[in-house]
């Protein structure tokens, strides 16, 4: 392997059949080395600005590593991580899977992510066979939120000049909450890998893709809800900014809701964010669409001592519940801001 080479293998050519985020999920199989083991085919996502790889690919990139390893007829129902040391995008990353458990119901696999020798993450998932909840069952859900803006028809995000395009899109709804305290507010927005998801990849590619997307804005959930200084410049050099840059900012901030910024430059700084962990329950599988518009709905009961707990509902358009996902990050409050604070970027 030669220095600085983000594959173990040399990546096939793109397969134009394929969503953007299947050819970014893609597993190459190393069996021919060791049992499940198997490593990202394509170079990995690095947001713009962000200090390390973007942490959904990761997730994503183990479940999928894991399903691979279970019979097609189970499907997996939870999911939780560690995130342990930073991911380098010029590195290959090995995933090693290991077959904990196998039951007629249930089955088990932890899976270590590598770099260097050293694990950079790890997860314990639980897939269930199709069906084993049997024929009589109670059920219930959380309602999908009234007064929800939806995407208009034929919309598409709109991106710096110049950056990179990621394989997900959003669209922002704007909410007018500066009189609810902090554990009582929620972010909202929609979300959908961008293109169509092949028929070859299942529904396992679809659940990769949301395990992908369920990453995204999460850390900055409670930065968001207690209106702090989070963007990687400090207050004063806004008016330096490019125009574009700046009005990206503004329309930003604007739709999320949140104070001017302005009125943010005296409020305390974040200089760095990580994820410690990131769970999913996974609650209505089979139904995951992950190439139509899916509605996240996030906040946070708790925040503390530099740590914070943030929850994930995720929802179809129809207001299936499909999943909800738990992280807990840790932050630091710096005034002397460097270029990157965290992994997600700007957005």
């Amino acid at each position: 392997m030669s220095a600085g080479r983000p594959t173990l293998v040399k990546p096939p050519p793109v397969d134009e059949s394929k969503a953007p985020i299947e050819n970014a999920l893609e597993l190459t199989d190393l069996s021919i080395i060791g049992p499940d083991l198997f490593t990202n085919t394509r170079e990995l996502w690095h947001p713009p600005g962000a200090r390390g790889l973007y942490g959904g690919c990761i997730i994503a990139q183990t479940l999928a590593a894991a399903q691979r390893t279970v019979p097609p007829n189970f499907t997996v129902h939870s999911y939780h991580c560690f995130f342990v040391l930073a991911g380098d995008s010029s590195v290959p990353i090995l995933y090693h899977v290991e077959r904990v458990r196998e039951g007629r119901s249930f089955c088990t696999r932890t899976v270590q992510a590598r770099q260097r020798g050293h694990a950079i993450f790890t997860v314990t998932c639980s897939f269930t066979r199709d069906g084993s909840g049997g024929e009589q069952t109670v059920s219930h859900a959380a309602p999908f939120p009234e007064g929800v803006a939806v995407p208009p028809e034929g919309y598409e995000e709109p991106t710096l000049g110049g950056a990179e395009q990621s394989p997900f899109e959003h669209f922002k709804c704007p909410r007018n909450d500066f009189d609810v305290p902090p554990e009582r507010r929620k972010i909202w927005q929609w979300v959908r890998a961008r293109g169509k998801i092949s028929e070859e990849g299942g529904h396992q590619a679809h659940l990769s893709a949301l395990a992908y997307m369920s990453d995204s804005y999460f850390i900055g959930t409670v930065s968001r809800i207690h209106r702090l200084w989070r963007f990687p410049f400090k207050p004063e050099e806004m008016d330096h900014l490019e125009p574009e840059v700046k009005a990206h900012i503004n329309k930003l901030n604007d739709t999320e809701g949140t104070d001017t910024l302005e009125s943010m430059r005296h409020r305390p700084k974040v200089g760095m964010m990580v994820s410690l962990d990131h769970s999913i329950y996974f609650h209505n599988p089979k139904k995951v669409r992950a190439d139509e518009w899916m509605f996240t709905e996030m906040e946070s009961p708790w925040a503390g001592d530099g740590r914070g707990v943030v929850m994930q509902k995720i929802f179809s358009r129809d207001g299936t519940l499909l999943a909800t996902a738990i992280q807990e990050l840790a932050w630091s409050h710096n005034s002397s801001l460097g270029a990157a604070f965290h992994r997600s970027g700007l957005s």
